[in-house]
C-alpha cells in the first residue's frame, strides 16, 4: 500500500511539469508556425491568410500523421515544407496544430 501511495505522489508531483511542457510545446510550435509563413495562407481562429483551408479545427479532423505528411510534402496548392521545418520545429507545430479543436460553425 505504501509503494502504490509513493507512485501515486510521484506521479502529481510530475503533472505541472508536464503541463507546462505541454503549453510550452503548443506556444513554440504557434510562433513557428506564424514565422514559417503559415499565417500567409492559413486562418487559425479567425487570425492568418485564406489561400488555404481554415485550420481552426485541424486537430479535431486529421490525426498528427496525416498533417505531419501534408506539412513535409505538401499537395497541389501547398508547398512541401520538409526542408524548412525539422525536428522539435515541426513537432512542436503538429502539437499546436492537434490542439486547434474547435468545433465546426
Amino acid at each position: 500500500m505504501k509503494k502504490w501511495l509513493a507512485m501515486l505522489a510521484a506521479m502529481l508531483a510530475c503533472l505541472p511539469v508536464g503541463f507546462a511542457s505541454s503549453r510550452s510545446q503548443r506556444e513554440h510550435g504557434a510562433r513557428v508556425f506564424a514565422e514559417s509563413g503559415c499565417m500567409h495562407c492559413h486562418t487559425i481562429r479567425n487570425a492568418g491568410g485564406h489561400k488555404g483551408p481554415d485550420l481552426s479545427g485541424v486537430g479535431r479532423r486529421l490525426k498528427v500523421e496525416q498533417m505531419k505528411y501534408q506539412i513535409l510534402n505538401g499537395s497541389k496548392l501547398m508547398p512541401p515544407f520538409a526542408e524548412d521545418l525539422q525536428g522539435a520545429d515541426l513537432e512542436d507545430v503538429l502539437f499546436y496544430l492537434r490542439s486547434c479543436r474547435d468545433k465546426r460553425k
